[in-house]
């Protein structure tokens, strides 16, 4: 009989495939599929009352993996926990250990930062056992969460909004992008007039930059009028040698930022490739904050280099890891082999491998070492100069490894001191300064990473997460053309013009949403803690210190949630009206009423008159692009021509332009046509006759059959044939043919479908008193439970 194998367990199956190729003949390699066990996605399943204990759960579709493994388990020696090396690695090794009741004595704990087989060898030469501290840190970070997720959410559900949700890191990341989307809207442009030139040396154009912008065009010109007659000589003549060095090797952070830059990766997107490239072996570990390089590879490094490009190019580097509480990984990311420059698969895993296999390449290479020139430009009628400046490469180091095209030579033609140059053209165009940035994906990872909030680990899944709960848009906008003054003297004349550019262009751009800015109020006025960027970086740094066991993780947990908890029970007791954010905007000039813009349960809007008026209130929603921070009066009043009347149809009808719920629309009879794309206020009868006529014609295709005398119809949807009444809807049973189906048949379907919801109103209630109901049984729960002296804990997972 053969000997039995051992059981080596990991967290992916491409991972395990991956080590099967390397190890198979020693091993069972099984995959767990992730965690095997987790906090239930409802309740708040942490103890509050006996150190915060978590009440962990085997979730239903792990419950057959967790069945494999046990059968595995029973049938081997000794069982080898192969997880990731961070803490979320750690967390599901400790969690095997547990569900699977390994013993201590046939358990064995590796980890590796690369999946080749020397590293996978050297991980089983070195076993340890599972890291407590690492456990404990990513509990209290799993606890903490949970804490702050349970507790304030329902606080914004019923003072801000129905479903919305609050996180530790993601409303701080939330908070980043609503500030800076008001710096930009308060951002006033400064208006200046740059002077640049093009000058003939007689072996070339030399271009050069005025060493100083004029306030306004009038100085601009006086300018210009000075340097018709001027002669420019060539006053001064510098040349320095500079260099330029690599950069370290990729973090997580600077990978992301690279990916988005260079190939448009978003940060979940390039987690997912590098992800895939780790455990096929390609690369190394894949979250970190490291800069560092084994000595292996750095050896290795240094063969390729001189090999490829000669010794001259070659230069040990050791870099040092500066981000703040910089843990996780050893390693930076790099490819387990700097021989292979390309690799095989899709076509984006090579595009992200050659970009790691580059950076970290280079970063082993020589200094650039460039030839910088400057040369001043005396005018013979002005104070003012013209500065030109050139850079040659006289040997590219590390730029060899990128190729020609991030050598950026901007080479000057000869020239000496006291040379004189004629003037093709001078031009003085009028600028603005720019507004603060949006923030892209991986610039909001960048300014997190500084602020010390978050961790390798967690930054993608926090960029997605103020995503999917709708706090965040990620959205591309042409922009607009703007209108520019230029003055260009050319051969002895003055010629003044206007030319247009292109501003306010963004691609792939963070903007927060309507309801992003009334959260960030509310959670900055009532939780100013969780939302402080110093706090919240000092919580990251009590993590690392609870994985490096200088702090106990319940202690830690037991600080926050004090304060925090006080801070929900007083928020509980104020009203909607204080968290509501309204701005006065003026007096309606027909009723002498007051107009206010503020932000409901259902959004935006702007309202004429009180609720203590004897009229009802008029209200309008706020059109796309509007904010209740910026909206004007005059544009409030806008909003309250809605809606619109455009003619009649030729069956008589007539048609109505608004905006609603779902967007912009047209109105005929008891009919609603969607307008997406236009504006209810600019929108002709014509243009709103035509997308009715389509309307109509795609009605009918989707009709499969109508019963004479009967609201019933037979339609297509989206998901397939369904029955219909007008209340109620019915799907088509499978195997029965939709046109054939009779009268009676349809009312049998109908009689037993569910009445559809009536409207989100409903839905939104509906939505407010279950929740409600939640929260009053977790209360009753948890009183009950302190009158008994104990939690009332269901059986551990």
């Amino acid at each position: 009989m053969a000997d039995k194998k051992d059981l080596l367990i990991v967290e992916s199956p491409t991972k395990a495939r991956t080590i099967t190729r390397l190890v198979g003949n020693r091993f069972e390699v099984l995959s767990s599929m992730g965690h095997i066990a987790d906090l239930p996605k409802t309740g708040m399943s942490v103890d509050i009352e006996h150190g915060f204990a978590p009440d962990y759960e085997i979730p239903a579709a792990k419950k057959k993996v967790v069945a494999g493994l046990r059968k595995a388990v029973k049938q081997t020696e000794t069982v080898w926990l192969a997880t990731d090396e961070d803490r979320e690695g750690e967390a599901i090794a400790w969690h095997l250990a547990r569900v699977l009741r390994l013993a201590k004595t046939k358990t064995r704990r590796i980890v590796f930062h690369e999946i080749t087989k020397p590293a996978v060898l050297e991980a089983i030469k070195n076993p340890r056992t599972i890291d407590q501290h690492l456990v404990d840190a990513q509990q209290a970070r799993r606890v903490l969460d949970r804490l702050v997720g349970y507790e304030l959410s329902p606080v914004l559900w019923k003072k801000v909004m129905p479903g919305l949700s609050a996180g530790r890191v993601q409303s701080v990341a939330v908070r980043l992008v609503v500030e800076r989307e008001r710096e930009i809207d308060r951002f006033e442009p400064v208006e200046t007039f740059k002077v640049s030139g093009e000058f003939d040396s007689g072996t070339g154009t030399v271009p050069a930059k005025l060493d100083r912008d004029f306030e306004t065009e009038a100085a601009a010109r006086a300018f210009l009028d000075k340097a018709r007659t001027a002669r420019f000589t060539v006053s001064a003549l510098e040349q320095k040698p500079a260099k330029r060095s690599p950069r370290p090797p990729f973090t997580t952070s600077t990978l992301q930022q690279e990916a988005s830059l260079k190939l448009g990766f978003s940060v979940k997107q390039t987690m997912m490739l590098a992800q895939r490239l780790y455990e096929s072996g390609r690369i190394t570990y894949m979250r970190t904050d490291s800069v560092t390089m084994s000595e292996l590879a750095i050896g290795q490094a240094a063969k390729v280099i001189a090999e490829r490009f000669g010794k001259d190019y070659s230069q040990v580097r050791r870099y040092r890891t500066k981000a703040k509480g910089a843990q996780e990984a050893h390693e930076a990311i790099r490819p387990t082999d700097f021989g292979r420059d390309s690799i095989d698969g899709e076509r984006n895993e090579q595009r992200l491998y050659e970009l790691i296999h580059r950076r970290a390449l280079a970063s082993q290479m020589a200094d650039a070492r460039i030839q910088r020139t400057t040369v001043t430009i005396e005018v013979s009628t002005a104070d003012e100069r013209f500065l030109a400046k050139g850079e040659v490469v006289t040997f590219p180091g590390f730029l060899a490894a990128y190729g020609d095209g991030d050598a950026d030579e901007k080479a000057l033609p000869p020239l000496k001191q006291g040379q004189e140059l004629a003037p093709q053209e001078i031009l003085a165009r009028q600028s603005f300064t720019r507004s603060p940035a949006r923030y892209t994906e991986a610039s909001l990872v960048k300014r997190l990473e500084e602020l010390g909030i978050g961790r390798p680990s967690t930054y993608a899944p926090t960029i997605s997460t103020i995503q999917t709960r709708g706090y965040v848009e990620k959205r591309s906008e042409e922009g607009r053309d703007r209108e520019y003054r230029v003055l260009v003297l050319r051969a002895g004349e003055i010629e003044a013009g206007m030319r247009t550019e292109k501003v306010g262009a963004e691609k792939a751009k963070l903007f927060p949403t309507d309801v992003a800015g009334v959260v960030i109020d509310f959670l900055l006025e009532h939780f100013s803690g969780i939302m402080d960027y110093d706090f919240t970086a000092r919580i990251e740094q009590e993590l690392d210190d609870i994985a490096g066991g200088g702090k106990v993780w319940n202690d830690m947990v037991a600080g926050f949630y004090g304060p925090f908890h006080r801070n929900v029970e007083k928020a509980e007791g104020l009203s909607r009206a204080e968290v509501a954010q309204q701005q006065e905007l003026g007096t309606d000039p027909k009723t002498g009423k007051p107009v206010s813009a503020r932000f409901g349960r259902y959004g935006p809007f702007v309202q004429i008159g009180t609720k203590d008026d004897e009229e009802k209130p008029r209200f309008a929603s706020l059109r796309k692009g509007q904010k209740v921070e910026t909206i004007t009066l005059d544009e409030a009043m806008e909003l309250f021509k809605l809606p619109r009347v455009l003619g009649k149809t030729p069956g008589g009808d007539e048609v109505l332009a608004n905006f609603g719920r779902y967007g912009p629309y047209v109105k005929y009879g008891d009919r609603f046509v969607s307008i997406k794309g236009n504006d209810p206020m600019e929108i002709t009868l014509e243009q709103a006759l035509v997308l009715i006529a389509a309307k109509k014609a795609e009605d009918a295709r989707r009709q499969i059959k109508v019963f004479d005398g009967s609201d019933i119809r037979v339609l297509e949807g989206r998901w397939g044939p369904y029955v219909t009444d007008g209340s109620r809807n019915a799907k088509v049973p499978k195997g029965t043919e939709p046109g054939e189906l009779t009268l009676e048949q349809c009312e049998k379907l109908i009689a037993a479908a569910p009445e559809r919801r009536k409207g989100r109103k409903a839905a939104a209630r509906k939505t407010r008193a279950r929740q409600t109901t939640q929260r009053k049984k977790a209360t009753k729960k948890k009183t009950a439970a302190r009158k008994r002296g104990r939690t009332g804990k269901r059986k551990k997972a």
